[in-house]
């Protein structure tokens, strides 16, 4: 199926001012309302001045979501993929037989093959934190690269959240100079 013809959650409703910053960044995963609380919550603790700090903000809630959605589709990543490290596992310990097929059906939940990888593991002393182990080992790259994501959200964050900052401190700058200009006026 084509990308366009995707299922895409509803954009946010976002508020009047901030509607030229564009569509809220949904993917057909993301919850439009969890989105729509991130950013009111952000909105009402930070209460942006002007269009530039809506901006910001906006920024850094879209960056936020970002980190929150990869470390999401990190865990889904390594839930998906578990049979790979199972498969590894029963091939590390020797289990004879078609290990491909048994751990795709313990993947899908196959109440026979849940029972048969129960047992192997329990006489094994393994568990399920070694078969994530496996499934680790075996998508690493993958889970690296999105561990970079993250970084690289993170990193874009705290340098718009420093931006904030800096913009706080000379509007404060230049209220403090208006205002003593004024006192001095007046005296």
């Amino acid at each position: 199926m084509p990308t366009s013809d995707l299922p895409v959650a509803s954009t946010s409703a976002l508020p009047a001012d901030l509607a030229a910053l564009g569509p809220s960044p949904l993917i057909a995963s993301d919850d439009a309302a969890t989105y729509d609380t991130l950013l009111a919550g952000m909105c009402a603790v930070v209460r942006p001045a002007d269009m530039i700090e809506r901006a910001w903000t906006r920024d850094v809630v879209d960056l936020v979501w970002e980190t929150l959605r990869l470390r999401r589709l990190k865990a889904a990543l390594m839930t998906s993929c578990a049979d790979q490290g199972m498969q590894k596992l029963l091939d590390g310990i020797n289990v004879p037989g078609d290990t491909c097929s048994l751990a795709r059906r313990w993947a899908a939940r196959d109440l026979a093959a849940v029972g048969e990888v129960d047992a192997v593991l329990n006489a094994a002393g393994l568990g399920l934190d070694h078969v994530m182990a496996k499934t680790l080992a075996v998508r690493i790259a993958e889970i690296e690269r999105i561990d970079r994501m993250i970084a690289s959200a993170e990193a874009r964050r705290a340098a718009a959240l420093r931006e904030i900052a800096r913009h706080r401190a000379q509007f404060a700058a230049r209220l403090r100079g208006a205002a003593a200009a004024h006192v001095e006026a007046a005296a």
